[in-house]
């Protein structure tokens, strides 16, 4: 069938209902159908056609039984709307036609749907962050928060990060209208004042954690005057340098400053080296000397002492003290001499041993040299004196022996 045809929609009709069935349903049987399901899910009890006429119209109950049906789910709806869940790091702040009313803790909580009241859920573990001196990145800086004098009057140039998280949901809903703002004001204000009490070496360098504590300290004490339940978690120092105009200048007063304290420190390791080596030396001098005075003294008071001795030993017998005291002395002076003169008895020649020689040949030659050594050391017999005639020949001779030996 073509869809041009006028029959198109429409069921033909004839013998019991055995006509064609061939085409598409009814459609207005399907707009009769739909309007007797509707009509009965707003409470028409029966329905169908009578007598092939149309729908009847509902009435004035039932259309009244639909609307309370309705009215009951969006009620249920509603009510279900108060029903909110809190985790554990988190509280809800109830409020009341705009008014605090309560804060309810972790759970399945319920309060009255809106418009009566409303629950604002806030989060206590989580960490925030804001940035001071900077957005995003340390390059993009804020020059009117990072820019500060210090006490030197020379200006630096600071970027910091704060973190910090709640402690009271009430303070932190009902006492700030901007709760970030105000920690970054109060951030700058805190690190303004520490940075203009402090010298600008000790911002740079060696004080950064302490500039850095004492503003967190200061920032909370702030922050409880404002009754703002916030808590300053850590504060962190990204950035603290000189003004760009100023840096290259700034970098020559540094390293002439380090070279100083370069200077300084081998300064103080030659004093190091040198003055305890001094300090050593004068010591080990003032030692020597007061052991000498003690040594001079003490020598000095014994060979008193001996003489006293000496003496009181004279007056009882003086020729036994003299006699002693002559051999004490050559043996003093023999003692140390190599060389030994014979007077021979009887004759005016005096023979010379040189032991000295002989000596040193015994240390330098062997058992064979030894012996020669000896042969030749040997004291040759004394001569039976001769007349006085022959005295100036014999000496000759003697004195020629006494060369060859010495040769």
């Amino acid at each position: 069938m073509s869809l041009n045809d006028p029959q198109w929609g429409r069921r033909g009709g004839g013998g019991g209902g055995g006509g064609n069935n061939q085409g598409p349903p009814d459609l207005d049987e399907l707009w009769r159908n739909f309007n007797q399901r509707l009509g009965n899910l707003f409470g028409r009890r029966g329905g169908g056609r009578e007598g092939g006429g149309g729908t009847p119209p509902p009435g004035m109950r039932q259309i009244g039984g639909g609307l309370g049906l309705a009215a009951i789910l969006v009620l249920v709806v509603w009510l279900a709307s108060g029903f909110y869940i809190v985790d554990e790091s988190q509280r809800a702040v109830v409020f009341t036609f705009g008014k605090y009313s309560k804060t309810t803790g972790p759970g399945l909580n319920w309060r009255l749907p809106w418009p009566f009241q409303t629950a604002e859920i806030v989060s206590l573990t989580q960490v925030r962050t804001i940035e001071v001196g900077y957005r995003n990145n340390v390059k993009t800086k804020v020059l009117r928060e990072s820019l500060m004098l210090t006490d030197d009057e020379n200006i630096v140039d600071i970027q910091f990060a704060v973190q910090y998280f709640l402690k009271d949901p009430e303070d932190y809903l009902f006492n700030n209208r901007s709760p970030e703002e105000t920690v970054r004001q109060a951030a700058e204000t805190a690190f303004r004042e520490i940075v203009g009490k402090s010298k600008m070496d000790f911002v740079l360098y060696e004080g950064r954690e302490q500039v850095a504590a004492q503003a967190q300290k200061l920032m909370q004490e702030i922050l409880d005057r404002y009754k703002t339940g916030i808590t300053i978690s850590a504060v962190t120092m990204q950035n603290a340098q000189p003004p760009e105009q100023v840096q290259a200048a700034f970098d020559d007063a540094v390293k002439a400053k380090q070279d100083l304290e370069r200077q300084k420190n081998e300064g103080q390791a030659y004093f190091n080296d040198v003055v305890p080596k001094a300090r050593g030396t004068a010591a080990r001098l003032a030692e020597e000397a007061q052991g000498y005075r003690q040594r001079v003294v003490a020598n000095a008071e014994g060979e008193a002492s001996r003489f006293k001795q000496i003496q009181q030993e004279y007056a009882k017998a003086p020729q036994v003290t003299r006699d002693r005291m002559y051999l004490e002395t050559m043996q003093q002076i023999l003692a140390n001499s190599n060389k030994v003169i014979v007077d021979a008895k009887g004759a005016n020649n005096m023979l010379f041993l040189p032991l000295d020689k002989i000596m040193q040949m015994s240390g330098n030659a062997g058992t064979g040299a030894t012996v020669d050594a000896q042969a030749a050391s040997a004291p040759r017999p004394v001569a039976e004196p001769a007349p006085a005639a022959d005295a100036p020949a014999r000496s000759r001779d003697a004195l020629r022996g006494r060369e060859r030996e010495t040769r």
